[in-house]
Order: C-alpha cells, then structure tokens, then sequence
C-alpha cells in the first residue's frame, strides 16, 4: 500500500506554503500528493505546483493527483486537455479523479443543462469520452448527457493518464471497475473498503477486464494535537457537512450520496438523531458535541501524535493508496505539519 498526502482548500494555504509542505512530504516518505477540485481552487495547477515544489527533493517528482474534480466544473474536453498537459509535465505522475458532485439532485442536473434523470449516466459519458480523447481518438460520441462530434485534442501523451471515479453506491463502483482505472473513495470504514473491491471487481468482470489492474484510493482524515477534545472536534467539524448537509434531507433524499452512504455503514439512527436537533433549530455547538464518535474512529483518525499512525494503517487496510487528508485543529502550519509527521512512511 502506498501512502499520500491529500491538502485541501479550508487549510488556507498560500502557494509558497503550498510549495513548502510539498518539499517536507517528500522528506517524510509520502509517494503522492492530493487534493479535491473547488471554485476558486484550480486542481489542476495546484498539481503542477505541488510536483515542481517536489522536483527538488527527488528525482522525477512525486505522484500527483485531484481526487475529485466535479464534473459540472469542466467539459470532457477540458478535463482531458488539462490532464493531457498535466501528464506530459510530470512524465507519466498525475492522476485524475471525477466524480458528481451535486449533479446526483434532478435539479442541478436541469440546472446545468444534463439532460438525463441519471447521475450515473452522465459519468459514465464523461469517463467514455474524457478516455478517448487521452488516447487521442477523434470523438464522435452520442451518449444520455454529452454530444461530441469530431472532437480531437491531437495526440495522445506519452504517459497514461490513470481516471479514478469517485464512487460511494453499488452502480458507481460497478461503472469504475467498467470504464475507469479504480475508484476514488471517501469516508469508508474497512468493511465498506472490502464490499467496495467486491462492487469494483464486478464492473471489471463484466466486461472482462482484468481486477488487478484496478485500484481503491481513498482519503483518511487525520487530526492530531495533545488535547484530545481540540482533536476529535476538529475531525467532526470536517466530518459534519459531508453526513448532515446543510439541510435535513427527506426520505428520499437519505438515499443518495453521503447520507445514504453513512447510512449503509450503519449510522442511521444516530444521524435522525442530530436531524431531530436540527428540526428544533439547535445549535451547531450541540450538534457537534452530539455527533458520534462511533462514526468519527469508524472512518477517520483523532488523536494525539503518537497513536495516530497505527490508527491510520488500521482504516487503511484493503487500500492501495491511503491518502492521509490533513485536518487541522489549530490555524497555522504547525498543526499541519503534526498531522504529516505522525502518519509520516519514513517514522
């Protein structure tokens, strides 16, 4: 198993911070960098800054990777010239991950003009297309949700281009194991990173490809610091808006995306829970003080420096690359760091 890095946009990063703490995981022994795409944070060149910054510690780079990019941000031909581009510069080390972002609701998907009533079927034009167009086909594709007709963005690179899906359901993760390189993944406990591999290898099989091949990556939230309660509260905070939302969801809204998702690892009851806070107007104080904490160690790591790698390693079983996703419990480099040194490949 590999283990990354992944360092997103709430750590409020300038670019020579940027820079920096990609130099000092290299020293750790991290093999790859990561981070998700967001308006107003361009994945593609913080990849290429990243790799740069490491460049200078090794030779040749670390891996690099978006894991994910929405796909409402960018067309299948600018997700494929990016990373086209992307790949030439590192020699062969970017990956690329999509997924749907909010497009799995009928109203953004009419919103941004997909007209489908699957989210599945929109990833699976994109995936069908963003491919072709590496490998330097002209596309002629007609699909549920993208039209392209003698598109080309030239020839294909020298180096492959790995596309992750970013998958959570049982018809995604069959679609990745179908059409992408592997799944990208989030927030799973190590049973659902072993029914995952089930749900990939299916895809794969029926269409005959090899499972081998295939690869299971997924973020794993760290937070560290001496006192335990700054540390747990820290990875609630980041844990909230992916199991609650910004509004309590409907029965039917429960059955998609991340509430489903939590709900299937079984915390079902506990999430009514903090709905019926929300229901009565209860503050945000008292949601995170009731939130689970069977939920946060089922999925992510609070704890002090030294206990937090073998908990890492624990969640990260059945992966081949975990990617330790910084959470911070204080403002400032030095609570980043602490997270990078205690989950660190070289300790």
């Amino acid at each position: 198993m590999e283990v990354g890095l992944g360092l997103d946009a709430a750590l409020q990063l300038s670019l020579e911070e940027q820079e920096i703490l990609s130099r000092e995981a290299t020293m750790l022994g991290y093999t790859s960098i990561w981070t998700p795409d967001g308006i107003g944070n361009d994945a593609f060149q913080l990849c290429a800054l990243r790799w740069k910054a490491t460049t200078e510690i090794v030779e040749g780079g670390l891996n690099t990777g978006i894991s994910v990019s929405p796909v409402a941000f960018r067309s299948p031909v600018s997700f494929a010239s990016s990373s086209k581009i992307l790949t030439n510069l590192t020699r062969g080390k970017f990956s690329l991950g999509i997924g749907t972002g909010g497009i799995y609701q009928p109203s953004v998907r009419k919103n941004l003009g997909f007209n489908t009533k699957s989210a599945l079927a929109v990833m699976r034009d994109y995936l069908i297309t963003i491919r072709k167009l590496l490998d330097g086909e002209t596309v002629n594709y007609e699909g549920e949700a993208i039209t392209l007709k003698d598109v080309s963005i030239g020839a294909p690179s020298d180096y492959k281009t790995p596309v992750l899906l970013g998958a959570l359901g049982p018809k995604m993760l069959n679609l990745a194991g179908e059409l992408a390189d592997g799944a990208a993944m989030n927030w799973c406990d190590t049973e659902r990173i072993s029914w995952s591999r089930e749900r990939v290898n299916e895809g794969a099989m029926s269409v005959g490809r090899n499972t081998n091949e295939l690869k299971l990556v997924q973020y794993i939230r760290v937070c560290v610091d001496d006192d335990p309660k700054l540390a747990r509260d820290g990875l609630a905070r980041a844990t909230i808006p992916y199991a609650l939302r910004d509004k309590v969801p409907t029965a039917r809204e429960r059955q998609f995306a991340y509430r489903a998702h939590f709900e299937r690892m079984g915390f079902a009851e506990e999430l009514l829970f903090l709905d019926s806070i929300r229901n009565r107007n209860g503050s945000f104080d008292e949601i995170l003080e009731a939130f689970p904490d069977e939920l946060l160690e089922a999925v992510g790591v609070s704890s002090d420096i030294t206990n937090a790698r073998d908990k890492f390693y624990n969640l990260a079983d059945g992966l081949d690359t975990a990617i330790v996703r910084v959470v911070a419990a204080k403002s400032g480099l030095d609570s980043i760091r602490a997270v990078m040194q205690s989950c660190a490949p070289n300790n």
